[in-house]
């Protein structure tokens, strides 16, 4: 299989007032900061687009798991959190996962996000670096 290098340009402000667009075309949008930080709240920001690319990563590294171990699943979903925390030592990142498997009891689904956690890029990215909740359940 061939690597990927996905290439994004940020111009302007930054986080606030800036503009990201991907060399394809595909991804653009505008940066602010949100209400909660002061800011006018009316774009995405970073962390909206970190917990974008790290749950539908997860997700996809979950069914690998479950293909991997031939079982079927009947639905899957994430909400990702990350927190921008503000601390004596200056700004860091918190997330929590929030999965939702269905199709399988709740023994299942546990192992399953164990094994996400273990394939996903962005797991190993801020595994020890981040703290990471993953709360995951049957329906």
């Amino acid at each position: 299989m061939a690597n990927y290098t996905a290439s994004v340009s940020v111009t302007g402000e930054g986080r606030n007032g800036g503009r990201v667009q991907s060399d394809d075309g595909l991804l653009t949008a505008t940066l602010a900061l949100p209400k909660e930080l002061g800011g006018a709240g009316d774009a995405t920001n970073p962390e909206q687009l970190f917990a974008a690319g790290w749950g539908s990563c997860f997700l996809g590294a979950l069914r690998l798991a479950a293909t991997q171990r031939k079982i079927r699943l009947t639905s899957t979903a994430i909400d990702t959190k990350i927190t921008l925390v503000h601390g004596d030592d200056g700004f860091s990142l918190a997330a929590v996962l929030d999965l939702e498997i269905g199709g399988v009891d709740q023994d299942t689904v546990t192992a399953l996000a164990e094994a996400a956690h273990q394939i996903c890029p962005y797991s190993k990215a801020t595994r020890g670096n981040i703290p990471v909740t993953i709360n995951a359940t049957a329906v």
